[in-house]
């Protein structure tokens, strides 16, 4: 039900919407994390891309995230957007890296 509310939500420009995954809180070897150890990067999945942006001459840039990418995410990035009770972001393009 909250894929259909992300669906209708479309980003502008070069933005673009994701939803934040949880932490790891246990390693592959069995070990239980604290939360302070779990990093300042925010794991998140490309739920909407917008259509594109202007670059500083005014030719038009493509947005290079397309919907499914995982992406890390500043810890203090975006505005947060809340459809159908779910958190989410929209984000410019300040992203740290694709996964």
């Amino acid at each position: 039900m909250a894929r259909h509310a992300f669906r209708k939500f479309l980003p502008l420009f070069g933005r673009v919407l994701v939803e934040r995954n949880a932490a790891e809180t246990v390693t592959k070897g069995g070990i239980t994390l604290p939360e302070k150890s779990q990093g300042k990067a925010l794991q998140t999945i490309v739920v909407t891309v917008g259509w594109s942006s202007k670059g500083k001459r005014g030719e038009i840039q493509s947005v290079s995230m397309k919907t499914g990418d995982r992406v890390l995410l500043p810890e203090y990035r975006g505005t947060k957007v809340v459809l159908d009770d779910m958190d989410s972001f929209v984000e410019t393009v300040t992203f740290l890296g694709s996964m």
